[in-house]
């Protein structure tokens, strides 16, 4: 008899209804379209994983992709929009329930080394990679910032300190079509090279969590290869997630000593740390300290990785490799020498550091 998929354990037991439940009826209305296409291309791909084998997460990106010409619609979009955001960040702080600090100082000091110098360098290669090809220093500051830390969130965070002009509008749409496509190319491809590099399970975990830009994509990439594998990966994601406010607070402090701040709306400014950081923070430590009792870490377990099925089926839905090659070759080669710049340092640091 098969196995019961994530999707249906959640919807049983986690209290997945109950996000549903907090919404006001005219909200409900407006996100249920696109929900629906992501909660079934989830269970079909759900479906497929557990009649056939293979990984569920890279079933419902494929399948995802297949609806790419639902991304515009006005229907869908609220509902795709929500999936792809705030169920992302919902499953991604649930995953706190299953990590403990005891985890997290078992991975030792190299890797939070490796995390910083990855994206420390990686800004500072974006910032050199822009005046080469003659682009504005702020380019190289949202595209290295973007892939060195935590992809579209940190390209619209980044953004912010910018001044609204169109070409900085462009450059920022650009940046997060660009790191959320290769981040797409990244999930496939770096389980594979970490098992052709002989990575083991911990080591894999530190590549793909300090490698991949966005969150749901190292966490699809991680649980691909196995559950301690995905474990790492998330922890060594979240921190560098964690490197966006000291980057923020560092790029403010420089952009309004120069001045090239005119021009931004600070009411409008994304919050300096994202809230499902700290809810993953709250639930990890709360986990340590056993203050989770078993059958609810279960039930948000399941919960989690519902959330993040749907999540990963309507980013594929909202993925477009022709947008992305229609925006010009230099920020393009901008955002792939970045991307091979930190695969390539973080595999080189664990190699030959840890």
């Amino acid at each position: 008899m098969a196995k019961p998929t994530y999707l249906a354990a959640a919807w049983r037991g986690s209290g997945a209804g109950v996000l549903l439940a907090g919404c006001s009826p005219g909200s409900l209305r407006r996100i249920w379209p696109g929900l629906a296409i992501g909660v079934v291309i989830a269970l079909a791909a759900s479906f497929v994983a557990t009649a056939y084998g293979g990984p569920l997460l890279l079933y419902a990106l494929f399948f995802g992709l297949a609806f790419h010409f639902l991304a515009h619609d006005p229907v869908c979009l609220p509902g795709i929009e929500f999936c792809s955001k705030t169920l992302l960040r919902i499953g991604i702080a649930m995953l706190g329930a299953r990590i403990t600090l005891e985890q997290v100082s078992s991975l030792g000091a190299g890797p939070l080394l490796i995390v910083a110098g990855a994206v420390v360098s990686t800004i500072l290669f974006g910032v050199a990679l822009a005046a080469l090809f003659g682009r504005p220093s702020a380019e190289g500051l949202l595209s290295g910032g973007a892939v060195g830390i935590c992809g579209a969130s940190a390209a619209l965070a980044i953004s912010a300190l910018l001044p609204r002009t169109r070409e900085n509008e462009h450059f920022t749409l650009l940046t997060v079509v660009g790191v959320t496509s290769m981040s797409t190319l990244a999930m496939i491809a770096y389980p594979l090279l970490a098992a052709w590099a002989g990575l083991d399970a911990t080591q894999a975990g530190i590549f793909i969590g300090g490698a991949i830009h966005d969150v749901a994509q190292v966490v699809g990439a991680g649980y691909l290869m196995s559950s301690h594998t995905g474990d790492v990966a998330t922890v060594v994601k979240l921190t560098r997630v964690a490197c966006l406010l000291p980057v923020i607070v560092v790029a403010s402090a420089l952009y309004r000593r120069s001045g090239d701040t005119a021009g931004t709306d600070s009411a409008k400014r994304p919050p300096l740390m994202p809230l499902f950081l700290a809810g993953f923070l709250c639930l990890m430590l709360a986990n340590s300290l056993h203050l989770v009792p078993a059958a609810a870490a279960s039930a948000m377990n399941s919960a989690s990785r519902a959330c993040l099925v749907i999540a990963i089926a309507t980013l594929g839905v909202k993925t477009s490799f022709q947008a992305l090659a229609s925006l010009g070759w230099r920020p393009v080669l901008m955002l792939a020498a970045e991307t091979v710049w930190i695969a390539l340092l973080v595999l080189a640091a664990i190699k030959f550091a840890l």
